[in-house]
């Protein structure tokens, strides 16, 4: 099984994720085969600029997909209505997270991805 279906399979009930790594890490890339194996339909790309991207599911079910990595200042997020998405109980998955630290579910699945030639994923919570 793929590391994305093993994570998930690790963590049945939990919803939040957050992804910690530099740029180039590999983020967006293991976000994307996490939503595959969730059965999203729609294509998965980085929310640079829209802050969060929603993506359904074959059975309808919502996806919420961050980057904070503009993030300048924390009024930025209560003004997208975070809590709204993180406490809904769909998956949420977060690049940059670092940035709204102080600002996610104490139950956040945090993962560190490093390396340049190999992906290393860590568990860090």
């Amino acid at each position: 099984m793929p590391a994305a279906g093993k994570l998930l399979e690790f963590f049945p009930a939990a919803r939040v994720f957050a992804f910690y790594g530099n740029m180039g890490a590999g983020k967006t890339t293991f976000i994307k085969a996490i939503c595959e194996v969730l059965g999203v339909t729609d294509i998965v790309q980085s929310p640079s600029f829209s802050i969060v991207n929603e993506y359904k599911t074959f059975s309808g079910d919502s996806i919420f997909h961050f980057d904070f990595y503009r993030i300048k200042k924390t009024v930025e997020v209560f003004d997208i209505g975070y809590e709204d998405y993180l406490y809904s109980g769909c998956y949420c998955f977060l690049e940059w997270p670092e940035l709204i630290e102080s600002l996610l579910p104490e139950d956040t699945i945090r993962i560190r991805i490093a390396g340049e030639h190999e992906r290393v994923i860590e568990l860090i919570s």
